[in-house]
């Protein structure tokens, strides 16, 4: 049963390994894991999946390949005569609780409040005199319910156990296909970070402190440190209007993001293809263009480029004069393109639009040639590929 597990969770783009599932096997054969569904879904867990992003796929996979578990449990249960329970309950509860089940009303009585106690009930019990669990004076103990999974008298999963944890799919905004948003681009664009210090000396050392204060005879003597900031300098141009409105979304939650990781950011704006003006304003656009020339001169070289567009478009708004839909152009967007790629080496273009688009739009095909294959899409995964190759 568990081999054709793993090949669904490859089957399912989880890359599980021959070692990590022998280290599952070795797990259960040492007995980690109790006779417990929920048990065993944390433990091949912990054991096949290296990455937190593909948490998702791997509960698509268990819930695939071990769909119906449940059921069989439950028919298994009530397969088992009621009277069977009774009688069992008889045998094992003493007068006292035999008393207050009498007190209840009878077993038809005791069924109905089971049932109630089973829809209240949230969580595991062990002991007291109420809930449903083990090692209690709870006459519903002799009923047989197994709190790791097994549910009686409910018509769906009320307290989150057994098999209904991966149903939840808790850690779907994880997977690296789909679009992100701000708190994950955050967490991408932190890997792009190199601090440095910078500054006057206004942050406290603790540990030079704490040395200098041991060597002084107990003395306090302050230690301070420049304040750590990220030295990376980034370019941010960012396509607006016509089909890019479809993703004004994705590109504010990425303008958020990097506003809020970068200390040295210059954003600019441009229509479809970079040109020779460039601007800060949308509102403003027409009065207050900047020369992308300008531009370049402006921030040196040790800044990274990021480009955020679609890339959709007639080719000859990239490869011709003139090709621009709002003005005459006197050079090819294509030459303005080559330009800051010279200009910022680290440079690359991220695509909102789904990569299995792109070989379909001639554009998209002209500009990859044009940035050396730098094009990434605009999703978890694309992000940090584009921070690889910022570095």
């Amino acid at each position: 049963m568990l081999v054709p597990f793993f090949f669904k969770l490859r089957e399912g783009g989880v890359p599980v390994s021959i070692t990590e599932f022998l280290s599952l096997l070795q797990a259960l054969q040492a007995r980690v894991a109790s006779a417990s569904a929920e048990d065993f879904y944390y433990l091949s867990r912990a054991c096949l999946v290296k990455d937190e992003r593909h948490f998702d796929r791997f509960d698509r996979a268990f819930a695939a390949h071990f769909k119906g578990a449940e059921d069989l449990f439950e028919a298994m249960m009530k397969a088992i005569p009621e009277e069977w329970l009774k009688r069992m309950g008889e045998r094992t509860l003493s007068d006292e609780e035999k008393a207050q089940i009498k007190a209840l009303g009878g077993w038809d009585k005791l069924i109905e409040t089971l049932k109630q106690r089973l829809a209240e009930q949230k969580e595991r019990h062990q002991g007291g005199n109420k809930w449903i669990g083990t090692g209690g004076t709870s006459p519903f103990g002799a009923y047989g319910y197994n709190p790791e999974g097994i549910r009686i008298g409910q018509d769906e999963s009320r307290n989150k156990s057994a098999v209904k944890v991966w149903d939840q799919r808790e850690f779907k905004n994880l997977d690296d296909t789909v679009e992100i948003g701000t708190r994950n681009i955050k967490i991408a664009l932190r890997k792009l970070r190199k601090f440095a210090r910078e500054g006057a000396a206004e942050l406290l050392d603790l540990d030079d402190t704490i040395d200098a204060t041991a060597r002084n005879a107990g003395l306090l003597d302050l230690k301070f440190v420049p304040e750590r900031h990220n030295a990376i300098k980034v370019l941010l141009f960012l396509d607006v209007g016509g089909s890019m409105d479809y993703h004004v979304r994705v590109c504010e939650e990425l303008f958020s993001a990097a506003r809020s990781e970068f200390k040295h950011l210059e954003y600019f704006y441009f229509h479809n293809f970079v040109y020779e003006h460039v601007w800060k304003d949308n509102r403003r656009r027409h009065a207050e263009k900047i020369p992308t020339m300008e531009v370049m001169r402006t921030y040196g070289h040790d800044y990274k480029l990021i480009v955020v567009g679609d890339a959709t478009m007639s080719p000859y708004e990239i490869v011709q004069p003139g090709g621009s839909i709002e003005h005459w152009n006197e050079e090819a967007g294509s030459v303005w393109m080559q330009r800051l790629a010279k200009t910022w080496p680290h440079h690359v273009w991220l695509n909102p639009e789904p990569e299995q688009r792109w070989d379909y739009t001639p554009s998209v095909q002209v500009t990859r040639e044009l940035i050396e294959n730098r094009m990434f899409p605009l999703t978890l995964g694309g992000l940090e590929q584009a921070i690889k190759a910022l570095h």
